[in-house]
């Protein structure tokens, strides 16, 4: 996973930060340049060589009238064509994952995003299942939930080839970062009274990436890094601001689970026993939100393990090659 030029701090001005721009009809327009990569179905060639990528992607429309669309990633050690050992099953197991950018920029297809699902298909072994969902404020919350859950009924149907051939779909693990991570916690909520449904699809924990929560009251971390070069406090309230539904505020449950209904969300978890895998670190201003999922979530008997360092900064991963090695280790580990 490459490394990336380090962030420049950016000033409390939005539309200087994000450059999202709103307009009179309710929607944004997105200024902001970001790199994207297209998936690599097979190997990229040049007028000289060939090579060989250790993970391959291609991308797959779902829903055309939502334009709600997967990129696959796939080992290519998966296609491995000589036998297993005798008992040993050759397929691998499955993470749905979902991008960040507070529900209001980036696509599956953005560059860090892609790399980190490529890489972490290769280092964890898994087939990787990176969803594309409708961004707010044109589609606010629960808009991305509802598509969450029209990914996992698409897989659990076992149409796509790849899927099918080598991934296992009882060994299903829901991952994201940011966003993307609370896209995770409430999809699952929206699937766990009717899991039989997804049969052959088992989900078996959740994996949240530096969680995107907020909430009315100011946090101390978020009093301490307001000015944050990564994610400064305006960029936050804004973005929730474009992503909640029309009418409520930061405490509403799709930004403050802890707010409202905690212990009924808990109860749900509970009745399917999904485990959970959270990460952060304390140089992000959402830490202490994080740190509050994660003692809800033990207090109400979940089985979670919260991985939080010293330092960094929001979705750091993303952007150090060294840090994502070290989550993937994580990964690998809360999945076995």
């Amino acid at each position: 996973m490459p490394d990336y030029p380090a962030i420049p701090k950016p000033t409390v001005n939005l539309n200087d930060y994000l450059k999202v721009v709103n307009n009179p009809d309710g929607s944004v327009t997105r200024l902001l340049n970001l790199p994207s990569t297209a998936a690599s179905p097979d190997h990229t060639t040049t007028t000289t060589t060939t090579t060989h990528l250790p993970v391959i992607s291609k991308d797959i429309i779902i829903n055309p009238d939502k334009n709600i669309w997967v990129r696959i990633f796939l080992p290519r050690e998966a296609q491995d064509p000589s036998p297993s050992p005798a008992g040993a099953t050759r397929k691998l197991p499955l993470i749905v994952y979902f991008h960040g950018g507070c529900f209001v920029i980036c696509t599956a297809a953005t560059t860090v995003f892609h790399d980190l699902c490529a890489c972490m298909a290769a280092e964890v072994g898994a087939v990787v299942i990176s969803v594309d969902y409708r961004p707010a404020p044109e589609h606010r919350l629960p808009a991305a939930y509802e598509d969450g859950v029209e990914a996992l009924e698409w897989i659990s149907t076992g149409g796509e080839a790849w899927v099918s051939e080598y991934a296992d779909v009882s060994r299903c693990f829901l991952m994201g970062s940011s966003a993307g991570a609370n896209l995770v916690y409430f999809a699952g909520l929206r699937v766990a009274d009717s899991v039989a449904d997804l049969e052959p699809l088992k989900i078996r924990g959740m994996i949240l990436h530096h969680p995107f929560f907020g909430g009315t009251q100011r946090s101390g971390s978020e009093v301490r890094l307001e000015y944050d070069g990564v994610l400064p406090l305006c960029a936050t309230d804004a973005m929730w601001e474009l992503a909640l539904p029309k009418g409520v505020d930061r405490d509403h449950e799709y930004s403050n689970p802890m707010a409202s209904k905690g212990s009924e969300h808990c109860s749900k978890i509970r009745e399917v026993g999904w485990k959970f895998l959270v990460t952060g670190c304390d140089g992000d201003l959402l830490y202490d939100r994080q740190v509050e999922f994660v003692d809800t979530l033990k207090r109400n008997g979940i089985e979670v393990l919260g991985e939080f360092e010293k330092g960094g900064y929001h979705v750091i991963e993303l952007f150090e090659s060294s840090k994502a090695k070290a989550m993937f280790s994580f990964v690998k580990n809360f999945m076995a």
